[in-house]
């Protein structure tokens, strides 16, 4: 699952880079940009990625506190 994780996070990356979308002037119920539609499905999709990688990547031997001995300040 780890290298599932990886390669949606390579394919957003590759995503992100729209350059076939800029020139479009598509409007969305005739007030949302194609463009704009497109980057919010793009940022829904890294939050599920990052849910992902947080549940199956993620280092089991992670300290779950930040100060030294468990206790806080």
């Amino acid at each position: 699952m780890k290298n599932v994780v990886w390669g949606l996070v390579v394919l957003l990356v590759i995503l992100h880079q729209d350059n076939w979308l800029w020139e479009d002037a598509t409007l969305i119920d005739g007030f949302l940009p194609v463009t704009l539609l497109f980057h919010g499905g793009l940022s829904i999709a890294a939050a599920v990625t990052w849910f992902l990688a947080t549940k199956f990547a993620w280092p089991a031997d992670v300290v779950e506190s930040s100060s030294p001995g468990g206790s806080e300040a």
